[in-house]
């Protein structure tokens, strides 16, 4: 886990690898909740309140990257870049042969396929990008 400033004009940034099991999305999304009630009252005058949406990003994208990113002995990675006015969530995993797509139809009683409609809502934009040799990094950023 690395927590640094990026440059003294207020830039943060957060980084960390994590399992990709429900145990290692679970810890990642925690401890980017730790570090985000750190550094965005700082970065944003009365901020605390993006808080809560950047958490379900962060759980989202950790999630996604656990459930469809995994491959056996590689370890996926949250990044996280704040600035004064958004936030940057990078999740990359080991399978860039798995891209994210929106579900035809989600299940209405169906415990999963929301889970990029909910990033569509919250965040203010979002994509994917190869991650090279073989992975793939799906971002989101937030307006602060």
């Amino acid at each position: 886990m690395t927590r640094e400033p990026l440059a003294p004009t207020g830039h943060f940034s957060f980084s960390s690898l994590f399992v990709t099991t429900e145990y290692g999305a679970h810890s990642v999304r925690h401890a980017a909740e730790r570090w985000l009630a750190d550094h965005v009252p700082q970065a944003v005058p009365g901020g605390g309140a993006d808080t809560d949406a950047a958490s379900l990003l962060v759980a989202e994208l950790a999630t996604n990257a656990a459930l469809h990113g995994r491959v056996p002995g590689r370890d996926a990675r949250l990044d996280l870049t704040l600035d004064a006015a958004s936030l940057l969530i990078e999740v990359t995993d080991a399978r860039g042969d798995r891209l994210p797509g929106r579900p035809p139809v989600a299940d209405a009683d169906g415990e999963s396929g929301r889970g990029l409609l909910l990033v569509e809502a919250l965040a203010d934009g979002w994509g994917i990008r190869p991650h090279h040799p073989a992975g793939k990094t799906v971002w989101a950023t937030l307006a602060l």
